[in-house]
């Protein structure tokens, strides 16, 4: 009769060692994590590559190499939070680089554009995380990559922040976090973190210099405050050493959201 039956868990294949070792070697998260850690994330890996569908375009061929470096960025996030925060979608897609789907944008006068802007990763509420392979690969890549940027982070911090509906960077927070500290902390670092932004694109329009790059994250955080909770949750795993400093409340917020202190992991000094 119907209500009878619960739906079978997929059955997880473990990861080989061999295999997660060289995915994961690379990854700037994996700084200092514990062997025990390692190993929850490897098994929390293998649940996530049993629960959720890769798909591929334009020729692309994903291989099990190419689907571990994703689920280990992708898990890392909810290494202390479950396997079921990613629950409600099923689809990752991979390009082989950075698309550029067809959308509409209303600007400040009312006035709406088509646009078709290149992209590295999009999240869709309630659908698939969709990603540019070339940005995934940057990430390992020790020569090639920038520094906190993770484009997998990113689209699965906006999965968690979709939990809540429409992304906004307020995700759905633990029992006995305050909401209030939550949103002045956020608050306060989007707005100082808007002014610096203006601030260095002023001077290196004026200089010609790469004030940019001093921020201590990356700049596409300024577009709105979705996107400061995904950028600010790739400097939480990547670059801790650079956020903290910079916006220590935000960095406290993220440790209590996450369960995690990636900067506690590093060596002093």
């Amino acid at each position: 009769m119907p209500g009878w039956f619960r739906p079978r868990e997929p059955r997880a294949e473990p990861i080989d060692e061999g295999l997660w070792e060289s995915a994961t070697f690379p990854y700037l998260f994996m700084r200092g994590l514990a062997p025990a850690d390692s190993e929850r994330l490897r098994a929390l890996a293998s649940q996530f590559l049993a629960r959720k569908h890769f798909s591929a375009t334009h020729g692309l061929e994903l291989t099990p190499f190419m689907r571990v470096q994703v689920a280990a960025q992708a898990c890392i996030l909810v290494l202390e939070l479950g396997i079921g925060w990613y629950d409600g979608w099923t689809e990752v897609i991979v390009y082989p680089g950075q698309f550029a789907p067809e959308r509409e944008v209303v600007d400040e006068a009312g006035v709406v554009h088509l646009v078709n802007d290149p992209m590295a990763g999009e999240a869709w509420l309630g659908g698939p995380v969709i990603l540019s392979y070339e940005d995934v690969a940057l990430t390992s890549d020790e020569e090639a990559r920038v520094a906190g940027y993770n484009v997998v982070i990113h689209e699965f911090a906006h999965k968690l922040d979709m939990l809540s509906g429409d992304p906004n960077g307020f995700p759905p927070l633990h029992e006995g976090m305050s909401p209030a500290a939550w949103r002045d902390a956020f608050r306060d670092a989007y707005g100082d973190f808007c002014r610096r932004v203006d601030e260095a694109d002023a001077l290196a329009e004026r200089d010609g210099g790469a004030a940019l790059d001093a921020l201590p994250i990356d700049p596409y955080a300024a577009e709105s405050p979705s996107e400061f909770f995904a950028v600010v949750s790739e400097a939480f795993f990547e670059t801790p050493e650079w956020l903290q400093p910079a916006y220590p409340a935000v960095y406290g917020q993220l440790r209590l959201f996450y369960r995690q202190d990636p900067l506690a992991r590093l060596p002093a000094g």
